[in-house]
């Protein structure tokens, strides 16, 4: 028999992924995260947290803006360089494919 979580349970499970401190994306980890939603965003690496508010529905894998970006902006993710920036995002907002693209193309 599966185990449901309960709404305090949800709130401890970690929602956002953040890689290294100088990220401006972090990465979404459960499914059917929804616009409004404060999540719980976990650091791996210092395995601190902090909470952030979707702005948008977004599907799992799909990166969440950590601070406001525009268009131009160098996308930071693992503390590594992924790409830029070719819309704007609030934070909290979807990063993806309409906003962000890789810079070798």
């Amino acid at each position: 028999m599966a185990v449901v979580p309960t709404r305090e349970d949800k709130v401890s499970i970690p929602q956002l992924l953040v890689h290294d401190r100088d990220d401006n994306v972090g990465v979404v980890v459960v499914e059917n995260l929804t616009a409004g939603t404060e999540m719980l965003c976990v650091v791996t690496a210092d395995n601190s947290d902090f909470r952030l508010t979707a702005k948008a529905d977004i599907p799992i894998g799909h990166k969440v803006a950590l601070k406001p970006l525009k268009a131009g902006d160098t996308v930071i993710k693992y503390g590594e360089d992924i790409g830029k920036m070719v819309g704007d995002a609030a934070v909290g907002g979807h990063v993806h494919t309409q906003n962000c693209k890789t810079k070798r193309w």
